[in-house]
């Protein structure tokens, strides 16, 4: 596999809609960084977050998700708890092509807060905004501002097509479009 340049990304994003909406350049100024970069895309963290919260006491398990462990909010800043996450989505809508994968990693300036940002690889072939989870590992509350750059995606070109894509075993997760909480169970017909 080869990761992709700038210019790869911008062809795939401008001819095939591969990241909607695009922006061809870093916006930094003021802000934490988003837009092409030279090997990847700096995404934008949405203002609709899912704040993780303890008050009904439920355990958290991947197979029985309690909705009731979040407090929805829309909103230009999202305070995280301390030694807590947040679940949020991206700006961006993604379609990943047959012979690409991706890798998504935290910004920097989050990482340097003690904030992580971890993201989930977008495999060939799935499209929709992606949910992010934003922990913050420190014992104070931290400020995530949204429609700002949170995290970095690389793009990885296979020299083949993949044998069976995220679209072909019907992944339960694509063309999300809102923070999607964990579940087992695969679309329904």
């Amino acid at each position: 596999m080869t990761i992709k340049a700038d210019r790869w990304i911008k062809k795939m994003a401008l001819e095939h809609g591969m990241i909607e909406p695009f922006v061809e350049s870093q916006v930094r100024t003021g802000i934490v960084s988003y837009g092409l970069s030279s090997y990847g895309y700096d995404i934008r963290v949405a203002d609709e977050f899912k704040v993780f919260t303890n008050i009904n006491s439920t355990v958290i398990d991947p197979k029985q998700f309690d909705p009731r462990s979040f407090v929805d909010l829309k909103a230009d800043v999202c305070i995280v708890p301390p030694n807590s996450f947040a679940l949020a989505r991206t700006v961006e809508y993604f379609r990943i092509p047959r012979d690409v994968l991706t890798v998504c990693l935290g910004k920097s300036t989050y990482a340097r807060c003690g904030i992580i940002v971890n993201v989930t690889p977008f495999e060939p072939e799935w499209e929709g905004t992606a949910t992010l989870e934003i922990s913050n590992t420190t014992p104070l509350p931290a400020r995530i501002y949204a429609n700002e750059g949170i995290a970095q995606v690389l793009f990885f070109q296979s020299d083949e097509v993949c044998l069976r894509s995220y679209a072909d075993k019907q992944g339960k997760y694509q063309a999300q479009r809102e923070v999607t909480l964990p579940r087992i169970d695969g679309p329904k017909a």
